[in-house]
C-alpha cells in the first residue's frame, strides 16, 4: 500500500479532495477505515463506545448477535450511517468473520462493544498500518498499555499462553488474548479465519506470524466493562485458546514435513 499519513495542508491550501479524511489540523488519511463492532445486548454500552469513535472513519459495521434489547435501534440513533449485519451463527469469532465480510474499507479495526476500548486509540493503529505494518496488534502489556479489567488468574493465563505462542511460532508478543486490533483487509486472504469463539484473537495472532505478515504492537488500555456481564470464562476459553495453539502447531509441523516427502518421492520418479 502506498497510502501514508499526509499533511492536511499543501502549498495550495487545504487538501479538499474527497479521498482524504482529516484526522487533525495537521494530518489527513487516504485509506478508508472500517470499524467492526460485534454486539449482543449492548444497548447500554453503545453510547460510550460510539462517543469515542473518531468522525473521520469510513464506516461502522455493527454485527448484531440476535440481541433481545434495543442494541440495533441505539446504534442507528448514535451513528445514522451504521451498517447493521445480522449474525446467523454464534460466538465472537463468527461475529467478527461476518463483520469482516461486510467491510468496504481498506483498513479494518476490531472494537469490543462493552466500553472497554477507547476509540481514540484508533489513530495509533491506523498510523502503524500506513507506516508499513500489515497487522496492528493491541497490547495491554506493552510499554504505555494497561488494563483495569483482568483478574490475576486471567493475567497469568494470558502470560503463559503468550509465552507458548512466542516459543512455538517465533512471535514476540507481549499480549495474546486481546480483541483490539487493526489490519489491512487483504490480510484476510492470508489468515483464513475458521473459528467461532473468543479464541479468534489468538488464531489471528498465530496466523499472521505464520503468514509472514509484519506485526506492530500498539500500547492500549483496557477499561472495565461499563454495564452487564461478560460471557468470557477464564478456564473454558483458556482451554479453547490452548487447543487452537496446539492445532496450529500440529498443522505447522505437517506443512514442514510435506515438502521433504515430495522431494524424496521425486527422487524415485514419483509425485505425492
Amino acid at each position: 500500500m502506498s497510502s501514508v499519513l499526509r499533511p492536511a495542508f499543501s502549498d495550495q491550501g487545504p487538501l479538499t479532495q474527497g479521498k482524504y479524511r482529516p484526522i487533525s489540523s495537521h494530518l489527513a488519511i487516504a485509506p478508508p477505515v472500517s470499524v467492526v463492532i460485534p454486539a449482543m445486548n449492548e444497548a447500554e454500552n453503545l453510547p460510550y463506545v460510539f462517543k469515542t469513535l473518531p468522525d473521520w472513519i469510513h464506516e461502522v459495521v455493527l454485527v448484531d448477535g440476535n440481541s433481545t434489547d434495543n442494541t440495533v435501534e441505539v446504534a442507528r440513533e448514535l451513528w445514522p450511517d451504521v451498517k447493521v449485519v445480522e449474525q446467523r451463527g454464534k460466538g465472537k469469532g463468527d461475529a467478527l468473520i461476518t463483520g469482516f465480510a461486510a467491510c468496504t474499507g481498506d483498513i479494518i479495526v476490531m472494537v469490543d462493544a462493552d466500553g472497554s476500548a477507547d476509540g481514540q486509540e484508533i489513530v495509533s493503529y491506523v498510523s502503524a498500518l500506513v507506516s508499513g505494518a500489515d497487522f496492528a496488534k493491541g497490547s495491554r502489556f506493552a510499554n504505555g498499555g494497561g488494563t483495569s479489567d483482568m483478574t490475576p488468574i486471567r493475567k497469568l493465563g494470558n502470560r503463559v499462553l503468550c509465552a507458548i505462542v512466542n516459543a512455538k511460532f517465533g512471535a514476540r508478543y507481549t499480549d495474546l488474548c486481546y480483541g483490539y486490533n487493526a489490519f489491512w483487509r487483504h490480510c484476510l486472504d492470508k489468515i483464513d479465519l475458521d473459528c467461532t469463539g473468543f479464541e479468534v484473537e489468538t488464531l489471528m495472532n498465530i496466523r499472521v506470524v505464520k503468514a509472514g505478515l509484519k506485526v506492530q504492537e500498539i500500547p492500549s488500555h483496557e477499561y472495565l466493562r461499563i454495564h452487564g456481564t461478560s460471557n468470557l470464562s477464564a478456564v473454558r476459553d483458556g482451554l479453547r485458546v490452548l487447543k487452537v495453539i496446539l492445532k496450529e502447531r500440529s498443522n505447522r509441523r505437517a506443512q514442514r514435513r510435506r515438502p521433504r516427502a515430495v522431494a524424496l518421492n521425486s527422487g524415485r520418479g514419483e509425485l505425492s
